[in-house]
């Protein structure tokens, strides 16, 4: 049978919240054996942040949906790092261990005894990768971090909104997953260097960092042409026109108690593109017309332009403008409900969603692996784990007796 690609490496999870979990949990899908240590004397948040199953609380123990969404495909055990033996017991598992993942602020780790100069006494060749905010060094690195921070500080904001408005946050927090899609990348170039030369690594990654390298658009905009960037004025585009999301008829039915309404995006880079959408439009004489018949027009002209379009969109369904649209190269589709993401014809052909049973939610559907491969397995093969539910199990691999279990317990260490 086919093996996943990390099968047979072990990752030691010291993260919590977000970017960390999710850097591990791509390591998982990867087939590395993910071991969470966690503590119930310091939760993560996200053992108690909704979304909850059918709106009901449940307690930390299960999780919410971050919680399950972030941490797929791994085991948990709780070690209490505050006590001697909850020490000693993570101690000995990252002597096991191959990769150890944290994103606690700059110092913890060395104030716990976990600093790479202690993890090499336990295994010369580990890697230890810290996704902290702002990086290990300089004068940030003890200042408090928060995904929309990391926008903030990285100039996104900036270029959100409308011309003469604030900066504004996105409907997200893309700081987070996007350091731990950084962290996964980094991790596997250690494990290739190691590979090689036998070297364990110590990784400093800044999620802010991170984060401008989101950003070259905006940095290369005042680097070449001395301007300050942004804002985009909406959806609107510099260099296209139209661009933007158009209203479209609303959901005839209701869902879930509401009517929603719905939009598409159209993106018109080329003038080829412009006199297609014209055509489609049924409205040929437009694209030659004095006040759009280039970008530089139509820039100027860019509310009666979009006047024109919604008056298009306005009385069809999102895929009644997309189809013509698409058909002749065109860039245009549906501003997605999440109704409409779960029924997508093309995810569901792919097979991205999994029904993945979980202890307490049961049988619910989650995102899968966004890639495939060709000789390697790629499916989910656990749901996020019950707070310490493997405790046990990974005691007794790393060879403590029932004896031994027992006296961690009553000294509190597995709590």
């Amino acid at each position: 049978m086919a093996r996943k690609p990390l099968q047979g490496l072990r990752v030691v999870d010291l993260a919590w919240v977000w970017s960390g979990p999710y850097c591990c949990m791509l390591l998982a899908h990867l087939g590395a054996d993910v071991i969470k240590v966690e503590s119930s004397s310091r939760l993560c948040m996200t053992r108690s942040t909704p979304p909850w199953p059918d709106g009901k609380p449940l307690p930390p123990t299960s999780g919410g949906g971050i919680f399950a969404s972030n941490n797929l495909g791994k085991r948990s055990v709780t070690f209490n790092l505050k006590t001697p033996g909850g020490l000693a017991a993570t101690r000995h598992l990252i002597s096991t261990s191959d990769v150890v993942v944290n994103n606690y602020a700059a110092g913890v780790m060395e104030r716990l005894g976990l600093g790479y100069d202690d993890l090499k006494k336990l295994k010369s060749d580990i890697i230890l990768i810290s996704l902290s905010g702002y990086g290990e060094t300089g004068p940030y690195r003890n200042y408090v971090a928060y995904g929309q921070a990391q926008a903030a500080l990285s100039g996104f904001t900036k270029l959100t909104g409308h011309k003469g408005s604030s900066p504004k946050n996105c409907g997200f927090v893309l700081a987070d997953p996007n350091a731990g899609v950084h962290g996964a990348f980094a991790v596997l170039a250690a494990l290739r260097h190691r590979l090689k030369t036998g070297q364990g690594q110590c990784i400093d990654l800044s999620q802010w960092e991170a984060t401008l390298q989101l950003m070259g658009e905006g940095l290369m905009e005042y680097q070449l042409a001395g301007k300050e960037p942004g804002p985009n004025d909406g959806n609107r585009h510099p260099q296209m026109a139209p661009h933007g999301v158009f209203r479209c008829r609303d959901m005839e039915q209701e869902h879930r108690g509401i009517k929603l309404d719905r939009w598409v995006s159209i993106a018109v880079a080329t003038e080829e593109q412009w006199s297609q959408l014209c055509a489609a439009m049924e409205k040929p004489e437009l694209a030659n017309a004095p006040r759009f018949a280039t970008h530089e027009l139509r820039k100027r002209n860019e509310d009666e332009l979009e006047d024109i379009i919604k008056a298009w969109t306005r009385p069809q369904a999102p895929d009644e403008v997309t189809r013509p649209l698409q058909a002749v190269g065109v860039p245009a589709f549906t501003c997605n409900t999440y109704k409409d993401v779960f029924e997508d014809a093309n995810l569901t052909q792919r097979g991205f969603f999994v029904d993945i049973d979980h202890p307490t939610f049961g049988v619910r559907t989650h995102p899968g692996v966004p890639w495939r491969m060709s000789n390697a397995p790629t499916e989910i093969t656990r749901p996020s784990p019950l707070l310490g539910q493997h405790t046990e199990e990974v005691l007794k691999e790393l060879g403590y007796s029932d004896g031994e279990i027992e006296a961690l317990r009553q000294a509190d260490a597995l709590t």
